[in-house]
């Protein structure tokens, strides 16, 4: 009997001499983590200013976020409410045809949204407007593109991003193919935009309209004779429905002469 009580006490003895070894690991490296949270905080106020006032503790440092949290919260908030505001501004000046204007409005909202696709369709739509309304008949001394063109090439980077952020947006592609087609003269680009956008809004009479126009000066006069057939199925309008006829047998008369 004696002798299970003494292995008894030997295994407690054991037991206890494991929990003061792991007690004391684990003393040690929270000792030692606080000693290189210590040299991090030492090594940020080293980098930092004299005069800035950054704590030189973890403990400082946990105090300061604390403390500017919520200030943290308002300004992103602020800022986002700013960013729209930009945007709300732009679209505001649109209505009133100072497009100009309403890009340096749009400038400003992609400083606190750089991947905000209305933004960008937005000033693609300005900056179309704006080339329109330019008259430089060739480039300024120095300059590789006057207004007009540099307008333009704004107004195709600006669509083309705003896919790349929103690829079932289709504002963008519809005014991304008619400035290909009635600006740039490059309707062969335009028909996989419009083609897109038709997929997007099936219903758009608008989008077959263009479309139909982008087939015929590619010389796909089968896929614009359908389409107009299309129209004149799907529009209630009776000007719109006479003009694809119309345009439908003009084709049609091309096509037989």
């Amino acid at each position: 009997m004696s002798k299970k009580l003494e292995n008894a006490k030997n295994l407690i003895l054991i037991i206890i001499v494991a929990a003061l070894i792991g007690a004391g690991i684990t003393a040690l490296y929270r000792y030692q983590q606080r000693d290189k949270d210590r040299l991090l905080a030492k090594r940020i106020a080293e980098l930092s200013s004299p005069r800035s006032g950054i704590p030189d503790t973890i403990e400082g440092l946990r105090e300061a976020i604390a403390a500017y949290e919520d200030a943290i919260d308002r300004y992103t908030q602020a800022a986002v409410k700013t960013g729209t505001y930009w945007k709300i501004l732009s679209i505001r000046l649109a209505d009133k045809s100072m497009h100009k204007e309403a890009l340096d409005a749009l400038e400003q909202a992609l400083l606190y949204n750089t991947e905000d696709a209305t933004v960008f369709y937005l000033t693609g739509v300005s900056a179309v407007m704006a080339a329109k309304a330019s008259l430089d008949p060739a480039p300024k001394p120095g300059a590789q593109q006057n207004d007009r063109d540099r307008y333009f090439t704004m107004a195709e980077q600006a669509f083309k991003r705003s896919i790349e952020l929103d690829s079932a947006y289709a504002k963008p592609r519809y005014e991304l193919g008619l400035l290909y087609m009635m600006e740039l003269d490059r309707s062969a680009e335009a028909v996989p935009q419009l083609e897109r956008y038709l997929e997007l809004l099936p219903r758009s009479v608008d989008g077959m309209s263009a479309l139909a126009r982008s087939y015929y000066l590619t010389a796909d006069y089968r896929k614009a004779i359908d389409l107009y057939d299309r129209i004149i199925v799907t529009t209630k309008d009776a000007n719109i429905k006479a003009e694809a006829q119309a345009n439908r047998e003009y084709i049609l008369g091309n096509m037989n002469g």
